[in-house]
């Protein structure tokens, strides 16, 4: 039977990072040590973690911890403190986040463009911090050592928080959006992360930021 650290194995091989060193290069919230005791079950995974996991490889953290057989206590899901004890885990509450296109997040970036997010279908998706949510479907392999080709990105347009190595959506003056990994000490500072050798953009003028993407899935 299956393993928690054997689903953490896989949840963060399908966010797109081959190894636990390729997350933590990539998001600033995982240590590689700690991540690397959890996947080789030398540290038991607790609730806090699996919460964390979950929110950065774009997984329930319910199916970290129980394969999605957790058992419910007092009006929730039960999980595991780092000492082994059990105790309770509220159910995460679903929001659904509106799917847009390219073309319409660049217009996102313009001064006078307003955007009704209503118009446009949704994806239910859980435990997303505080904010204002798009999702974009990834088309190409610029990015794919986080998100494969037909990813979904979710990203948070009110953060615009520049962070080595966070990832963003941005746009040009010309209204072209792109997902690219912040780099500030490279010229241009946004620059691909791939597997493959893949040219930075060509952006045009000034760039927006747009939004931080903070969680990327694709379905399997």
């Amino acid at each position: 039977m299956q393993e928690p650290r054997h689903r953490l194995q896989q949840a963060r091989a399908e966010a797109g990072y081959a190894s636990p060193s390729d997350a933590a290069r990539a998001l600033r919230d995982i240590n590689k040590n700690t991540l690397i005791s959890h996947e080789n079950g030398n540290r038991p995974l607790s609730r806090k973690a699996a919460e964390k996991y979950g929110r950065l490889f774009g997984v329930d953290p319910g199916w970290l911890l129980f394969n999605g057989d957790g058992g419910s206590l007092a009006g929730g899901h039960f999980g595991f403190d780092e000492t082994g004890r059990q105790i309770p885990m509220p159910s995460l509450a679903t929001v659904d986040v509106p799917i847009v296109s390219w073309i319409s997040a660049g217009e996102l970036g313009g001064q006078d463009m307003v955007v009704n997010l209503s118009d446009y279908p949704t994806i239910p998706t859980t435990d997303l911090e505080q904010g204002e949510w798009i999702a974009l479907r990834v088309d190409g392999p610029s990015m794919n050592k986080i998100s494969p080709p037909d990813s979904i990105i979710f990203v948070n347009l009110r953060d615009k928080r520049l962070v080595t190595n966070g990832c963003y959506v941005i746009s040009d003056e010309t209204g072209q959006a792109t997902y690219k990994r912040y780099r500030p000490n490279e010229n241009p500072p946004f620059q691909p992360a791939s597997y493959m050798d893949i040219p930075p953009p060509a952006l045009e003028g000034a760039i927006t930021i747009i939004g931080r993407v903070k969680r990327s899935m694709i379905d399997m």
